[in-house]
Protein backbone atom coordinates (compact mmCIF):
# COMPACT_ATOMS: atom_id res chain seq x y z
CA UNK A 1 0.00 0.00 0.00
CA UNK A 2 1.22 3.75 -1.21
CA UNK A 3 2.27 5.36 2.00
CA UNK A 4 0.21 8.90 2.71
CA UNK A 5 1.86 12.13 2.71
CA UNK A 6 2.92 13.40 6.33
CA UNK A 7 1.70 16.61 6.29
CA UNK A 8 1.39 17.56 9.93
CA UNK A 9 5.33 18.90 10.03
CA UNK A 10 4.48 21.33 6.99
CA UNK A 11 1.71 22.82 9.12
CA UNK A 12 3.27 23.36 12.05
CA UNK A 13 5.88 25.42 9.93
CA UNK A 14 3.03 27.49 8.62
CA UNK A 15 1.61 28.18 11.59
CA UNK A 16 5.03 29.19 12.83
CA UNK A 17 6.02 31.32 10.20
CA UNK A 18 2.36 32.64 10.64
CA UNK A 19 3.06 33.48 13.92
CA UNK A 20 6.21 34.95 13.70
CA UNK A 21 4.58 37.61 10.59
CA UNK A 22 2.18 38.58 13.11
CA UNK A 23 4.33 39.40 15.97
CA UNK A 24 6.89 41.46 13.27
CA UNK A 25 3.94 42.87 12.28
CA UNK A 26 2.47 44.05 15.69
CA UNK A 27 6.17 45.23 16.26
CA UNK A 28 5.96 47.62 13.07
CA UNK A 29 4.50 51.31 14.04
CA UNK A 30 1.87 51.22 11.15
CA UNK A 31 -0.14 48.05 12.37
CA UNK A 32 -3.45 48.49 13.15
CA UNK A 33 -2.94 47.63 16.70
CA UNK A 34 -0.27 50.01 17.69
CA UNK A 35 -2.18 53.07 15.67
CA UNK A 36 -5.80 52.52 17.50
CA UNK A 37 -5.38 54.92 20.44
CA UNK A 38 -8.32 55.90 23.02
CA UNK A 39 -10.69 58.92 21.76
CA UNK A 40 -9.62 61.50 23.62
CA UNK A 41 -11.86 62.52 26.87
CA UNK A 42 -14.22 65.52 25.63
CA UNK A 43 -14.14 68.04 28.89
CA UNK A 44 -16.96 69.11 30.75
CA UNK A 45 -19.19 72.18 30.32
CA UNK A 46 -17.89 74.09 33.42
CA UNK A 47 -15.77 76.21 31.78
CA UNK A 48 -18.87 77.17 29.33
CA UNK A 49 -21.46 77.56 32.12
CA UNK A 50 -19.04 79.86 34.14
CA UNK A 51 -18.38 82.41 31.30
CA UNK A 52 -22.13 82.35 31.14
CA UNK A 53 -22.44 83.33 34.22
CA UNK A 54 -19.55 86.08 33.79
CA UNK A 55 -21.32 87.26 31.36
CA UNK A 56 -24.62 87.90 33.32
CA UNK A 57 -22.51 89.92 36.12
CA UNK A 58 -21.06 92.28 33.25
CA UNK A 59 -23.53 92.70 30.97
CA UNK A 60 -26.65 92.64 33.42
CA UNK A 61 -24.27 93.25 36.70
CA UNK A 62 -21.72 96.02 35.83
CA UNK A 63 -23.18 97.68 32.81
CA UNK A 64 -26.59 97.04 33.93
CA UNK A 65 -28.25 96.79 30.34
CA UNK A 66 -31.78 97.67 30.22
CA UNK A 67 -34.48 95.01 29.64
CA UNK A 68 -34.19 92.72 26.45
CA UNK A 69 -31.01 94.17 25.41
CA UNK A 70 -28.80 91.35 27.53
CA UNK A 71 -30.15 88.83 24.75
CA UNK A 72 -28.35 90.29 22.01
CA UNK A 73 -24.76 90.51 24.00
CA UNK A 74 -25.34 87.01 25.27
CA UNK A 75 -26.07 85.58 22.04
CA UNK A 76 -22.62 87.67 20.58
CA UNK A 77 -20.85 85.60 24.01
CA UNK A 78 -22.39 82.41 23.29
CA UNK A 79 -21.71 82.23 19.57
CA UNK A 80 -18.24 82.62 19.78
CA UNK A 81 -18.05 80.26 22.60
CA UNK A 82 -19.59 77.52 20.45
CA UNK A 83 -17.37 78.04 17.06
CA UNK A 84 -14.20 77.92 19.44
CA UNK A 85 -15.74 74.85 21.09
CA UNK A 86 -17.02 73.23 17.56
CA UNK A 87 -13.76 74.43 15.77
CA UNK A 88 -11.56 71.83 18.21
CA UNK A 89 -14.00 69.27 18.92
CA UNK A 90 -16.38 69.06 16.56
CA UNK A 91 -19.80 66.76 16.15
CA UNK A 92 -21.92 70.68 14.99
CA UNK A 93 -21.70 73.00 12.20
CA UNK A 94 -20.00 76.40 12.89
CA UNK A 95 -21.93 79.58 13.14
CA UNK A 96 -20.99 81.16 9.93
CA UNK A 97 -17.92 80.57 10.06
CA UNK A 98 -15.90 77.19 8.37
CA UNK A 99 -12.34 77.78 9.99
CA UNK A 100 -11.17 74.17 12.36
CA UNK A 101 -8.17 74.43 15.46
CA UNK A 102 -5.85 72.65 16.35
CA UNK A 103 -6.57 68.88 16.61
CA UNK A 104 -5.09 68.42 19.97
CA UNK A 105 -5.97 72.08 21.06
CA UNK A 106 -7.95 72.48 24.49
CA UNK A 107 -11.39 73.49 23.85
CA UNK A 108 -11.74 74.55 27.66
CA UNK A 109 -9.23 77.31 26.84
CA UNK A 110 -10.72 78.14 23.81
CA UNK A 111 -14.09 78.53 25.14
CA UNK A 112 -12.42 80.88 27.72
CA UNK A 113 -10.40 82.88 25.66
CA UNK A 114 -13.60 83.16 23.08
CA UNK A 115 -15.74 84.37 25.62
CA UNK A 116 -13.09 86.53 27.47
CA UNK A 117 -12.34 88.52 23.82
CA UNK A 118 -16.12 89.12 23.29
CA UNK A 119 -16.62 90.52 26.70
CA UNK A 120 -13.07 93.06 26.89
CA UNK A 121 -14.35 94.24 23.50
CA UNK A 122 -17.51 95.15 24.26
CA UNK A 123 -17.69 96.32 27.83
CA UNK A 124 -13.65 97.61 28.94
CA UNK A 125 -15.61 99.22 31.81
CA UNK A 126 -15.68 95.70 33.23
CA UNK A 127 -12.16 94.57 32.35
CA UNK A 128 -11.09 93.45 36.33
CA UNK A 129 -13.66 91.05 36.49
CA UNK A 130 -13.31 89.75 32.95
CA UNK A 131 -9.45 89.06 33.80
CA UNK A 132 -10.02 87.63 37.05
CA UNK A 133 -12.81 85.06 35.43
CA UNK A 134 -9.67 84.24 32.65
CA UNK A 135 -7.02 83.88 35.27
CA UNK A 136 -9.18 81.39 37.09
CA UNK A 137 -10.46 79.80 34.18
CA UNK A 138 -6.84 79.13 32.64
CA UNK A 139 -5.97 77.68 36.32
CA UNK A 140 -7.47 74.78 35.42
CA UNK A 141 -6.06 73.55 31.99
CA UNK A 142 -2.27 72.21 32.51
CA UNK A 143 0.30 74.73 30.84
CA UNK A 144 1.36 74.05 27.13
CA UNK A 145 0.91 74.17 23.75
CA UNK A 146 -2.76 72.37 24.15
CA UNK A 147 -3.40 75.65 26.57
CA UNK A 148 -1.78 78.21 23.95
CA UNK A 149 -3.34 75.98 21.04
CA UNK A 150 -7.00 76.61 22.45
CA UNK A 151 -6.50 80.38 23.59
CA UNK A 152 -5.15 81.46 20.12
CA UNK A 153 -7.92 80.13 18.50
CA UNK A 154 -10.53 81.01 21.08
CA UNK A 155 -9.08 84.44 20.03
CA UNK A 156 -9.85 83.41 16.16
CA UNK A 157 -13.78 82.76 17.56
CA UNK A 158 -13.95 86.07 18.98
CA UNK A 159 -12.38 87.98 16.35
CA UNK A 160 -14.63 86.62 13.73
CA UNK A 161 -18.24 87.26 15.83
CA UNK A 162 -16.61 90.61 16.36
CA UNK A 163 -16.29 91.29 12.51
CA UNK A 164 -19.66 89.83 11.95
CA UNK A 165 -21.37 91.86 14.07
CA UNK A 166 -19.55 95.46 12.70
CA UNK A 167 -22.03 97.97 11.54
CA UNK A 168 -24.91 96.20 12.68
CA UNK A 169 -27.13 98.99 14.00
CA UNK A 170 -26.12 98.59 17.59
CA UNK A 171 -26.87 102.51 19.25
CA UNK A 172 -28.06 104.05 16.15
CA UNK A 173 -29.87 107.39 16.78
CA UNK A 174 -33.58 105.24 16.36
CA UNK A 175 -36.77 106.92 18.30
CA UNK A 176 -40.27 106.10 18.73
CA UNK A 177 -41.79 109.09 16.94
CA UNK A 178 -45.55 108.86 16.24
CA UNK A 179 -47.45 111.57 18.38
CA UNK A 180 -50.07 110.35 20.78
CA UNK A 181 -53.26 109.49 19.89
CA UNK A 182 -56.10 107.04 20.70
CA UNK A 183 -54.26 103.63 20.28
CA UNK A 184 -50.99 104.91 19.96
CA UNK A 185 -48.50 104.41 23.10
CA UNK A 186 -46.51 107.05 24.90
CA UNK A 187 -44.50 107.33 28.21
CA UNK A 188 -46.13 105.84 31.27
CA UNK A 189 -46.19 105.44 34.63
CA UNK A 190 -44.20 105.05 36.44
CA UNK A 191 -41.11 106.16 35.33
CA UNK A 192 -43.14 108.68 32.16
CA UNK A 193 -40.06 107.34 30.24
CA UNK A 194 -39.29 107.21 26.44
CA UNK A 195 -39.24 103.89 24.76
CA UNK A 196 -36.21 102.09 26.09
CA UNK A 197 -33.55 101.06 23.60
CA UNK A 198 -35.56 101.44 20.16
CA UNK A 199 -32.36 100.90 17.62
CA UNK A 200 -32.67 97.64 19.13
CA UNK A 201 -35.75 97.28 16.33
CA UNK A 202 -33.29 97.97 13.67
CA UNK A 203 -30.56 95.84 14.67
CA UNK A 204 -28.91 93.15 12.14
CA UNK A 205 -30.35 89.65 13.34
CA UNK A 206 -27.94 86.90 14.18
CA UNK A 207 -29.86 84.15 12.81
CA UNK A 208 -32.48 85.57 10.38
CA UNK A 209 -32.42 87.66 7.56
CA UNK A 210 -33.89 90.91 8.46
CA UNK A 211 -35.09 92.35 11.38
CA UNK A 212 -38.45 92.41 9.95
CA UNK A 213 -38.69 89.18 8.48
CA UNK A 214 -40.96 87.48 10.93
CA UNK A 215 -42.77 90.90 12.11
CA UNK A 216 -46.59 89.82 12.37
CA UNK A 217 -49.29 91.76 10.93
CA UNK A 218 -50.98 94.61 12.96
CA UNK A 219 -52.80 94.72 16.55
CA UNK A 220 -56.30 94.05 16.58
CA UNK A 221 -58.04 97.34 15.35
CA UNK A 222 -59.54 99.25 18.69
CA UNK A 223 -63.19 98.85 17.82
CA UNK A 224 -62.43 94.79 16.93
CA UNK A 225 -64.35 91.87 18.95
CA UNK A 226 -60.64 90.77 20.06
CA UNK A 227 -59.37 93.97 21.60
CA UNK A 228 -62.93 94.73 23.15
CA UNK A 229 -62.09 91.16 24.94
CA UNK A 230 -58.74 91.64 24.89
CA UNK A 231 -59.85 95.33 26.79
CA UNK A 232 -61.99 93.86 29.06
CA UNK A 233 -59.86 90.90 30.54
CA UNK A 234 -57.05 93.01 31.17
CA UNK A 235 -58.95 95.74 33.23
CA UNK A 236 -60.30 92.73 35.45
CA UNK A 237 -57.69 90.56 35.77
CA UNK A 238 -54.59 92.77 35.63
CA UNK A 239 -55.23 95.25 37.94
CA UNK A 240 -53.52 96.03 41.12
CA UNK A 241 -56.35 96.14 43.30
CA UNK A 242 -60.07 94.97 42.93
CA UNK A 243 -58.78 92.74 40.06
CA UNK A 244 -61.01 88.84 39.94
CA UNK A 245 -56.95 87.15 40.24
CA UNK A 246 -56.94 84.21 42.59
CA UNK A 247 -53.91 84.34 44.47
CA UNK A 248 -52.52 81.78 42.49
CA UNK A 249 -52.72 83.91 39.51
CA UNK A 250 -51.25 86.38 41.37
CA UNK A 251 -47.89 84.65 42.57
CA UNK A 252 -47.57 83.57 38.23
CA UNK A 253 -47.73 87.17 37.26
CA UNK A 254 -45.44 88.58 40.06
CA UNK A 255 -43.20 85.31 39.04
CA UNK A 256 -42.72 86.29 35.22
CA UNK A 257 -42.24 89.80 36.32
CA UNK A 258 -38.23 88.76 37.32
CA UNK A 259 -35.24 89.76 34.73
CA UNK A 260 -35.70 87.20 31.96
CA UNK A 261 -32.40 87.09 30.71
CA UNK A 262 -31.08 86.75 33.78
CA UNK A 263 -33.77 83.99 34.70
CA UNK A 264 -33.31 82.19 31.75
CA UNK A 265 -29.13 82.28 31.81
CA UNK A 266 -29.45 80.70 35.10
CA UNK A 267 -31.98 77.73 34.34
CA UNK A 268 -29.74 77.02 31.19
CA UNK A 269 -26.88 76.32 33.43
CA UNK A 270 -29.14 74.36 35.45
CA UNK A 271 -29.98 72.21 32.61
CA UNK A 272 -26.65 71.64 31.67
CA UNK A 273 -25.25 70.42 35.08
CA UNK A 274 -28.07 68.27 36.24
CA UNK A 275 -27.99 66.81 32.68
CA UNK A 276 -24.38 66.53 32.76
CA UNK A 277 -23.60 67.62 29.21
CA UNK A 278 -20.11 67.99 28.25
CA UNK A 279 -18.71 71.30 26.94
CA UNK A 280 -20.17 70.86 22.64
CA UNK A 281 -23.52 69.84 24.01
CA UNK A 282 -23.44 72.95 26.22
CA UNK A 283 -21.67 74.74 23.84
CA UNK A 284 -24.54 74.29 21.32
CA UNK A 285 -27.65 74.57 23.82
CA UNK A 286 -26.33 78.12 24.65
CA UNK A 287 -25.58 79.53 21.57
CA UNK A 288 -28.91 78.26 19.69
CA UNK A 289 -30.68 79.98 22.66
CA UNK A 290 -28.44 83.07 22.66
CA UNK A 291 -28.73 83.43 18.85
CA UNK A 292 -32.56 82.79 19.05
CA UNK A 293 -33.31 84.87 21.81
CA UNK A 294 -31.33 88.21 20.38
CA UNK A 295 -33.57 87.82 16.97
CA UNK A 296 -36.65 87.46 19.16
CA UNK A 297 -35.93 90.28 21.25
CA UNK A 298 -35.00 92.15 17.48
CA UNK A 299 -37.91 91.03 16.15
CA UNK A 300 -40.39 92.04 19.15
CA UNK A 301 -38.95 95.66 18.92
CA UNK A 302 -39.06 95.87 15.11
CA UNK A 303 -42.93 95.35 16.22
CA UNK A 304 -43.55 97.42 18.90
CA UNK A 305 -41.72 100.17 17.01
CA UNK A 306 -43.82 99.66 13.89
CA UNK A 307 -47.12 99.99 15.17
CA UNK A 308 -46.62 101.47 18.44
CA UNK A 309 -49.68 99.89 20.65
CA UNK A 310 -50.84 101.70 23.86
CA UNK A 311 -50.15 99.27 26.87
CA UNK A 312 -53.05 98.41 28.99
CA UNK A 313 -53.03 101.28 31.58
CA UNK A 314 -53.45 104.07 28.95
CA UNK A 315 -55.94 102.18 27.38
CA UNK A 316 -57.89 101.72 30.57
CA UNK A 317 -57.59 105.35 31.26
CA UNK A 318 -57.72 107.09 28.25
CA UNK A 319 -60.80 104.42 26.96
CA UNK A 320 -63.37 107.40 26.61
CA UNK A 321 -61.02 108.01 23.14
CA UNK A 322 -60.87 105.06 21.64
CA UNK A 323 -64.31 104.91 19.76
CA UNK A 324 -65.58 101.73 21.03
CA UNK A 325 -68.26 101.95 23.06
CA UNK A 326 -68.08 98.77 24.94
CA UNK A 327 -65.03 100.19 26.54
CA UNK A 328 -65.41 102.31 29.86
CA UNK A 329 -62.27 104.07 31.55
CA UNK A 330 -60.91 103.95 34.86
CA UNK A 331 -58.93 107.31 35.12
CA UNK A 332 -57.41 105.50 38.61
CA UNK A 333 -56.69 102.02 37.32
CA UNK A 334 -53.50 100.62 37.83
CA UNK A 335 -51.53 97.55 36.30
CA UNK A 336 -50.43 95.08 39.35
CA UNK A 337 -46.61 94.96 37.78
CA UNK A 338 -45.41 98.62 36.92
CA UNK A 339 -45.99 99.02 33.16
CA UNK A 340 -42.43 99.00 30.75
CA UNK A 341 -41.07 101.76 29.01
CA UNK A 342 -42.35 100.51 25.60
CA UNK A 343 -45.18 99.52 23.39
CA UNK A 344 -47.14 97.16 23.91
CA UNK A 345 -47.69 94.98 20.70
CA UNK A 346 -45.77 92.51 20.69
CA UNK A 347 -44.77 91.18 24.18
CA UNK A 348 -40.84 90.95 23.93
CA UNK A 349 -41.31 88.41 26.91
CA UNK A 350 -42.97 85.78 25.19
CA UNK A 351 -41.36 86.31 22.14
CA UNK A 352 -38.36 85.29 23.99
CA UNK A 353 -40.94 82.51 25.70
CA UNK A 354 -41.55 80.99 22.24
CA UNK A 355 -38.04 80.79 20.99
CA UNK A 356 -36.49 79.32 23.76
CA UNK A 357 -39.40 76.83 24.07
CA UNK A 358 -38.68 75.76 20.48
CA UNK A 359 -35.19 75.50 20.61
CA UNK A 360 -34.78 72.99 24.01
CA UNK A 361 -38.06 71.12 23.07
CA UNK A 362 -35.59 70.32 19.83
CA UNK A 363 -32.69 70.11 21.41
CA UNK A 364 -34.08 67.40 24.09
CA UNK A 365 -36.90 66.01 22.44
CA UNK A 366 -39.70 67.27 24.50
CA UNK A 367 -38.81 66.70 27.58
CA UNK A 368 -37.36 70.03 28.27
CA UNK A 369 -36.82 69.94 32.12
CA UNK A 370 -36.55 73.94 32.43
CA UNK A 371 -36.48 75.20 36.12
CA UNK A 372 -36.66 78.43 36.52
CA UNK A 373 -36.38 80.50 39.02
CA UNK A 374 -37.82 84.30 40.49
CA UNK A 375 -36.23 86.49 42.93
CA UNK A 376 -39.31 88.32 42.47
CA UNK A 377 -41.50 85.65 44.52
CA UNK A 378 -38.11 83.82 45.91
CA UNK A 379 -39.43 80.65 43.88
CA UNK A 380 -38.45 78.18 41.40
CA UNK A 381 -40.84 76.04 39.13
CA UNK A 382 -40.19 73.35 36.99
CA UNK A 383 -41.31 72.68 33.29
CA UNK A 384 -40.95 69.26 31.50
CA UNK A 385 -43.77 70.83 28.87
CA UNK A 386 -43.27 73.56 26.35
CA UNK A 387 -46.76 74.10 26.31
CA UNK A 388 -47.38 74.27 29.99
CA UNK A 389 -44.67 77.00 30.24
CA UNK A 390 -45.80 79.36 27.06
CA UNK A 391 -49.80 79.17 28.75
CA UNK A 392 -48.63 80.41 31.96
CA UNK A 393 -46.42 83.08 30.70
CA UNK A 394 -48.97 84.22 28.45
CA UNK A 395 -51.65 84.14 31.52
CA UNK A 396 -49.15 85.94 33.33
CA UNK A 397 -48.46 89.06 31.48
CA UNK A 398 -52.24 89.18 30.98
CA UNK A 399 -52.28 88.69 35.25
CA UNK A 400 -49.93 91.81 35.67
CA UNK A 401 -51.70 93.91 33.61
CA UNK A 402 -48.96 94.86 31.39
CA UNK A 403 -50.14 93.09 28.55
CA UNK A 404 -53.53 92.59 26.13
CA UNK A 405 -53.46 88.60 25.49
CA UNK A 406 -53.73 88.86 21.93
CA UNK A 407 -49.94 91.17 22.30
CA UNK A 408 -48.65 87.24 24.09
CA UNK A 409 -50.37 84.99 21.97
CA UNK A 410 -48.93 86.42 18.54
CA UNK A 411 -45.34 86.84 20.17
CA UNK A 412 -45.28 83.38 21.64
CA UNK A 413 -46.11 82.41 17.99
CA UNK A 414 -43.29 84.29 16.40
CA UNK A 415 -40.97 83.41 18.96
CA UNK A 416 -41.42 79.59 18.12
CA UNK A 417 -40.94 80.18 14.81
CA UNK A 418 -38.06 82.01 15.55
CA UNK A 419 -37.02 79.04 17.55
CA UNK A 420 -37.72 76.72 14.80
CA UNK A 421 -35.57 78.77 12.48
CA UNK A 422 -32.58 78.70 14.42
CA UNK A 423 -32.22 74.95 14.48
CA UNK A 424 -33.21 74.69 10.68
CA UNK A 425 -30.13 76.98 9.36
CA UNK A 426 -27.79 76.60 12.07
CA UNK A 427 -26.00 74.74 15.06
CA UNK A 428 -26.60 71.38 12.97
CA UNK A 429 -24.97 67.83 13.54
CA UNK A 430 -22.10 66.93 10.77
CA UNK A 431 -22.66 64.52 9.14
Amino acid sequence: MEARPRTRPRTRTRTLAVSLTALALAALPWAPEAATAAPRPVPGAGVVSDWNRTAVDVVFGDAKRPTAEPFLWYGFVQAAVYNAVVGIEGRYAEYKWDVRGPRNASSEAAAAAAAHRILLTYFPASQKRIEAAYTASLAKIPDGKAERDGVAFGEKAAAHIVRLREGDGRGAPVTFDKPPAPGVWRPTLPADAPMVDPWLAKVRPMVLNSSDQLRPGPPPALTSKTYTKDFAEVKAMGARTGSGRTDAQTETGRFFGDVLPVQFQAAYRGYVERHGLDIVEAARLFAATGTATADASITAWNTKLTYGQWRPITAVRLADTDGNPATSPDPDWLPLLDTPAYPDYMSGHCTNDGATMKVLSRLTGGDIDFRISSAVTGTTRTYTSAADYNRDVINARVWAGIHFRTSDIVANDVGTRIGAWTLDHYFKPLH
